[in-house]
């Protein structure tokens, strides 16, 4: 029988933990979010994050850059932040307008305030297999959620596809720092070897952004299944993953929405917190 992996039932187990932490707390953590353009599908992401970061008890500092679009006017916000102790972590709502170039602003985040854990400094700690002041949240979301279900890691073939910076890559990481062994298939991999290697995984990642790309003949028996995919489709929202073909072959499997979706948001308060306790710990451990 195949389990459904339910990521708002777990991210809201967490966010609960994380909003008893900091209800305890005299001065609460400010989260600092910038969003750029009026792209709907971020505004929503956005006002998403925003609404359980002040259910919790987290504060916002909140800019939306609609005019002006340039990379020096973002930079200078953040750099503003950085210098800012009220503020304890920083988030930049990605993908950014084409107009703007995402990696030149990313890098003046401070390290120890990067909400996202996107900055070079934390990504390559992750990559190296170090700790990083925070790690990505979908992908950290991802091996919470396979962890609270007791599913393995260690040992087994996980197959990710997709290498974004965002997801696929800094996930391959994390499931590298499991024990799993990883393969990471992409844009430039041959469709017949995208089909060979996902029937051979045990942990399958749909992470391409191509709406039920993956079938049941991607997907041996029992493998688990996660379906990163957000895709707007007829006004509806459809993952990766062709759920009802793939669902009675997986032993687990994400639904979408549902799955990593929520998952991301609770790892991304978690991390808020995280770097207001790094910052603190000095003059307020908890």
């Amino acid at each position: 029988m195949t389990i459904i992996l339910d990521g708002k039932k777990t991210a809201q187990k967490i966010i609960s933990k994380i909003s008893e932490e900091v209800f305890k707390l005299d001065v609460k953590p400010k989260l600092g979010v910038i969003l750029a353009g009026d792209n709907p599908a971020s505004l929503i992401y956005v006002n998403n994050k925003l609404k359980i970061a002040k259910e919790i008890g987290i504060e916002v500092d909140f800019k939306h850059f609609t005019q002006n679009l340039t990379n020096n006017e973002i930079i200078k916000k953040i750099l503003e932040w950085n210098k800012d102790d009220s503020v304890n972590a920083i988030l930049v709502q990605l993908p950014l307008p084409g107009i703007l170039y995402a990696p030149s602003i990313i890098e003046k985040i401070d390290s120890k305030k990067d909400a996202d854990g996107f900055t070079p400094y934390n990504i390559g700690q992750l990559i190296l297999g170090y700790k990083p002041y925070a790690e990505p949240c979908t992908p950290k979301g991802i091996i919470r959620l396979l962890k609270e279900y007791n599913i393995e890691i260690e040992g087994k073939i996980a197959v990710v596809l997709g290498r974004s910076n965002i997801v696929g890559k800094p996930l391959s990481a994390l499931l590298r720092q499991n024990n799993a062994a990883v393969i990471n298939l992409h844009s430039k991999t041959s469709e017949k070897n995208i089909l060979a290697f996902s029937k051979q995984a045990d942990i399958l990642v749909a992470a391409i952004g191509q709406p039920n790309y993956v079938t049941s003949e991607f997907v041996k028996d029992d493998a688990v299944v996660i379906d990163v995919g957000i895709n707007r489709v007829n006004n509806k929202i459809i993952g990766d993953v062709d759920f009802k073909s793939v669902v009675d072959k997986a032993s687990y499997i994400t639904p979408v929405p549902g799955g990593v979706g929520p998952m991301t948001i609770a790892m991304l308060m978690e991390n808020t917190l995280e770097l207001y306790k790094n910052q603190h710990k000095k003059i307020n451990p908890l």
